[in-house]
């Protein structure tokens, strides 16, 4: 008969991959927070609400969604339905950091709630092993973030400045 503590050790350890399978799966939610936090710190930069952390935690939880039941023997259509589920969650998640401003008639937060979801598919992609994926990924957001956004922010600042000496 076994002990309660040789149960509650079993307990512990189960699901746990043995061998080469524990370093592809360590190394894959390592991956996928690096990589969220790449995207994170570009947010975090920018001054956004969403920064590191909470990017380094949708990029991992969608990394695990899709490792877990791919180590536990889930087939392809599984895996499919689980993939639609977290475009599902974060897209919930996406809509909580939209906000729609009264006094000034403008709508805030898509790009963070865009992020967000880039976030979540990058982790998508390193949970099924495609990391070359997720880092053009990530560097492709990076760019549409830091670079696209700076364009865009010196073309409302000229908008604006034109509006003013035009009195609109």
């Amino acid at each position: 008969m076994e002990t309660f503590f040789t149960v509650f050790m079993n307990e512990l350890s189960s699901g746990l991959p043995a061998g080469e399978q524990m370093a592809i799966v360590t190394i894959r939610l390592l991956a996928a927070a690096v990589l969220g936090a790449v995207i994170g710190i570009q947010r975090e930069k920018a001054g956004k609400p969403a920064g590191v952390s909470t990017h380094m935690l949708v990029s991992m939880g969608s990394a695990f969604f899709v490792i877990a039941p791919f180590e536990s023997g889930f087939s392809t259509a599984d895996l499919s339905r689980i993939i639609q589920g977290i475009a599902t969650g974060i897209g919930f998640i996406g809509g909580g950091a939209i906000l729609k401003l009264r006094d000034e008639r403008e709508i805030t937060g898509l790009t963070t709630a865009a992020g967000i979801l880039m976030t979540a598919a990058i982790g998508v992609g390193v949970g099924l092993g495609r990391l070359g994926s997720a880092i053009l990924g990530v560097a492709l957001a990076w760019i549409v973030l830091g670079v696209l956004g700076q364009v865009e922010f010196q073309l409302s600042r000229r908008k604006a400045a034109k509006a003013a000496i035009t009195g609109q």
